[in-house]
């Protein structure tokens, strides 16, 4: 696993393509993605990318679910939260299951990188 490589979960094409290319100005290796909670964990099982950056409302299970079991799994994985769900009791889900991070859509080059480099442990 290094320190740069990056799942994209969102279950929206258009996100998945914009989180990929301002992954990838920024000098990461996005190696997998996933539209769904289930091929989520199949990828990030297999690829145990250093990042995953994760949709919460998705079809199937959730991001939260999604979250629970990669941490469980693989706790070295960080998880970025990415989503419109605002709720304070989302948020506090999210970070009480262990992401490393939340970015509310719709989001921004600027504060996805600073989001991600502060996940990675890398200077904002």
């Amino acid at each position: 696993m290094t320190s740069s490589t990056v799942v994209v979960v969102d279950d929206n094409d258009t996100t998945r393509a914009m989180l990929r290319g301002i992954l990838r100005q920024d000098g990461l290796d996005v190696i997998g993605e996933a539209k769904d909670g289930e091929s989520a964990l199949q990828v990030v099982r297999r690829l145990k990318p250093a990042l995953v950056c994760l949709d919460v409302q998705m079809p199937g299970s959730n991001g939260l679910e999604v979250l629970q079991t990669i941490k469980a799994e693989l706790p070295s994985v960080r998880v970025l939260m990415v989503t419109g769900a605002t709720e304070r009791e989302t948020v506090q889900a999210a970070i009480a299951g262990g992401a490393s991070g939340y970015v509310v859509k719709p989001f921004n080059a600027a504060n996805v990188t600073t989001a991600v480099r502060r996940a990675l442990g890398l200077a904002a």
